[in-house]
């Protein structure tokens, strides 16, 4: 079967399911991304009102697609997990020692869906915790929807790509987040970098997809990882703290510089 063809019977299933394409030249139909299992989990969210419009895509990451969608009028960001092609190992290593994953059966699609379910729940504990992150609304199997990020349908730039006039104040607010996602959340994000933080009226962080609790077996490892990479992409823009001093002001440790 041709992709024309394949972009006109899905096309025709979004709109049998009432959801409308928004820019459709912008809007590119992937088998890896619509699978059955999502469109399935798109006719449930669509059928509870929780979306109307898909426009084009905002990200392509390794695991996900993000996509912009409109609810009652408003922007919100669709992320949708692939099932096909996502890598079992990574999560894997982030989903085994989370106690609250304990349970989940080691199938793909499983793993992924537990995944998801993650995301939604890192990124609701980050939220109550007063960090910026986007809203989680609802998620089902490998769909999550969030509040929108952007202007006018479009998304804040990542840090990397952001024009900013006071690093040093980035710096110390994003140093700021870490601390208290770890001491109010209780979690570590996993996967800081300035791919992963978007930068609008302040700093977002954004992907929590792997972030885990921090009595996970490798938490001080990921922590230190964040505070690295954060200290690697301000270090020719301001003036840094130590990797272990930050670590320790965190933790409450007192591990000695290595």
């Amino acid at each position: 079967m041709s992709i024309e063809k394949k972009i006109d019977q899905f096309d025709k299933r979004l709109e049998e399911m009432g959801i409308r394409i928004k820019d459709a030249d912008h809007f590119k139909v992937s088998e890896d991304v619509f699978d059955d299992v999502t469109l399935l989990a798109l006719y449930k969210l669509v059928h509870k009102k929780w979306l109307s419009v898909i426009g084009g895509s905002i990200s392509t990451g390794k695991e996900a697609n993000v996509f912009y969608g409109e609810r009652d009028g408003a922007g919100i960001a669709i992320k949708i997990y692939r099932i096909r092609t996502a890598n079992f190992t990574t999560m894997s290593s982030y989903i085994i020692g989370d106690r609250r994953f304990s349970h989940v059966k080691k199938s793909r699609k499983d793993l992924v869906f537990a995944w998801t379910k993650k995301e939604f729940s890192n990124l609701s504990r980050a939220l109550n915790a007063g960090i910026p992150v986007p809203e989680p609304l609802v998620w089902d199997r490998n769909i999550l929807i969030m509040s929108y990020l952007g202007q006018n349908a479009i998304p804040y730039p990542q840090l990397k790509n952001a024009d900013f006039d006071d690093p040093a104040g980035i710096y110390a607010t994003i140093l700021h987040y870490i601390d208290i996602l770890y001491k109010k959340a209780e979690l570590v994000h996993g996967d800081l970098s300035e791919f992963n933080i978007l930068y609008g009226d302040r700093p977002y962080l954004i992907d929590m997809g792997q972030s885990v609790m921090c009595d996970h077996p490798r938490a001080y490892q990921f922590l230190m990882r964040d505070i690295r990479n954060i200290n690697r992409f301000f270090k020719n823009r301001c003036d840094v703290r130590k990797d272990v001093e930050i670590f320790n002001s965190v933790t409450g440790l007192n591990t000695a510089e290595p």
